[in-house]
């Protein structure tokens, strides 16, 4: 009997002792592997949120920087296209690569007067081109410019009447509203070169009733 009682005595505690060493075992484990229920300290978890919301608001002003800079369309020379009042949105990256094309509608500041207000009108010629307007119609090297959209047939052809061949960097630009625009047919706009350019216009935010891609 006092046999077995040793034997069931040692038995017992070498099954304790065993569990103990396997328990010990796993707290070790756990403290060597990372566990995704430990507690990050408070500073590290006020840092990475700020960090998080730093990122996002730096997003979000680059965005608006490159691609949501207002400016508004001042009066009738771009009907029907744009209203005076509309306000567009601007693309400054689009022509940092390569400049405008004929057909987009760029923002620009005439004369490259800083101070003054900013001028929506339509590319027709770029730089190198030749470009000369005979009874009402567009001539782009000698070759009638036929665009993607009916516009009035213009009246007047100012200084365009004589061949314009554009330099380095300068472009011929038009009102869509040719009977009543100011733009490179005149002196007080003229050529638009690439220094005065803003942007290209690619959205038109207000009016509601307005509101859309540019074509």
């Amino acid at each position: 009997m006092d046999e077995y009682r040793k034997s069931y005595t040692g038995s017992r505690m070498d099954q304790n002792l065993v569990g103990r060493r396997e328990t010990k075992r796993y707290e070790d484990e756990l403290m060597t592997q990372p566990s995704r229920h430990r507690k990050k300290p408070i500073p590290l978890v006020i840092f990475s949120w700020t960090f998080q919301i730093l990122i996002v608001i730096m997003a979000a002003y680059l965005l608006v920087y490159f691609f949501g800079q207002r400016r508004t369309n001042v009066g009738p020379s771009m009907d029907t296209t744009l209203s005076g009042g509309d306000e567009v949105l601007i693309n400054i990256l689009a022509y940092q690569m390569r400049g405008p094309k004929q057909g987009d509608v760029i923002c620009f500041k005439p004369n490259g007067n800083t101070s003054s207000r900013s001028s929506i009108k339509r590319v027709i010629a770029t730089p190198g081109q030749m470009v000369q307007i005979i009874d009402g119609m567009i001539y782009i090297d000698g070759k009638v410019y036929l665009e993607n959209r009916d516009f009035p047939v213009m009246t007047n052809p100012g200084m365009a009447q004589e061949p314009i061949r554009l330099g380095e960097s300068e472009y011929f630009v038009l009102g869509d509203n040719r009977n009543n625009s100011e733009d490179s047919r005149y002196a007080q706009v003229g050529l638009v070169t690439d220094d005065m350019i803003e942007g290209k216009v690619w959205f038109v935010i207000r009016p509601s009733q307005h509101r859309g891609f540019l074509r």
